[in-house]
């Protein structure tokens, strides 16, 4: 062997040695990229991820310390105003077909998990997509799903049935800046949901394990309500947080040190899927 053919053996040899010290171990059933983006970034563009351009985010291991909850949001519904979308919040409305095919696509995402619960708000919307996760997770049927009142979506009250034009820009400009005094009537409040609903993600983490992972299907609103929490974006601010239909958002709970990480914020599944109407909520 010629010295020149040496040299170019040991340097490809010294290459190899070096790049494996940067392989990072993926979890059990993970079979995606690596995750580029910090939280804050992610909150610039919420809808930096999709498979359709190849782009599925990565997840380390669930720290010893901490709990982990992927927040879905359901799928596309059938408006109630057809042609003239209007607000329906937590009115009980069925998903479009599109709607039930995006359930089924982040339920497929999220078999690769391996859950320890699978929660859902009480609406058939959110139900339809807890019962296609549970559908897909070994060992579980449609009798583990837990149920959380507190995570149903924003009650609109008299604005159910209503359009942006009929509500007014400036009634909705104040609802969604946390003015309170133009609380619906038989409705409730940006902080009044949020309230709630941060007390079911409480006792959600409290029956998660260590080191264990679940799901929460929920809304728009709900899982802007965690999401904010995490990011420390004011509630009056949190409307502005995208979060697709059927999208779903990986956040670890530290227990230990009270820090919350957000991985990654409304990544949806989308591949071969026609684009969602996602008009008023």
């Amino acid at each position: 062997m010629s010295v020149t053919a040496a040299l170019i053996l040991v340097v490809v040899a010294l290459c190899a040695a070096s790049a494996s010290a940067f392989i990072i171990p993926k979890p059990v059933k993970t079979r995606i990229l690596a995750f580029r983006g910090a939280a804050s970034e992610i909150a610039a563009d919420a809808e930096m991820f999709s498979e359709e351009h190849g782009d599925t985010p990565s997840l380390p291991p669930v720290p010893a310390t901490a709990k982990r909850l992927f927040l879905v949001r359901h799928g596309e519904v059938i408006n109630p105003g057809g042609d003239k979308p209007v607000y329906y919040g937590a009115l009980d409305v069925p998903l479009s077909s599109l709607g039930e095919d995006e359930a089924q696509a982040a339920a497929k995402y999220l078999d690769r998990f391996d859950l320890q619960h699978v929660a859902a708000s009480p609406l058939t919307r959110a139900i339809y997509g807890a019962h296609e996760i549970l559908h897909l997770q070994e060992y579980k049927t449609k009798s583990d799903l837990v149920v959380y009142e507190g995570f149903k979506e924003l009650d609109r009250g008299d604005w159910c049935g209503l359009t942006f034009e009929e509500i007014g820009a400036d009634m909705m400009w104040r609802f969604d800046d946390c003015d309170e005094s133009v609380t619906p009537a038989n409705g409730e409040s940006f902080p009044s949901l949020k309230d709630r609903v941060l007390t079911a993600r409480n006792e959600l983490l409290s029956i998660t394990d260590f080191g264990n992972a679940s799901a929460v299907v929920s809304h728009l609103q709900v899982t802007r309500s965690m999401l904010s929490d995490a990011l420390e974006v004011p509630t009056n601010k949190m409307s502005g947080l995208k979060v697709a239909t059927a999208s779903v958002t990986c956040i670890d709970y530290d227990i230990s040190s009270g820090s919350q990480t957000v991985h990654f914020q409304s990544y949806k599944p989308s591949v071969g899927l026609q684009q969602a109407r996602d008009m008023a909520n």
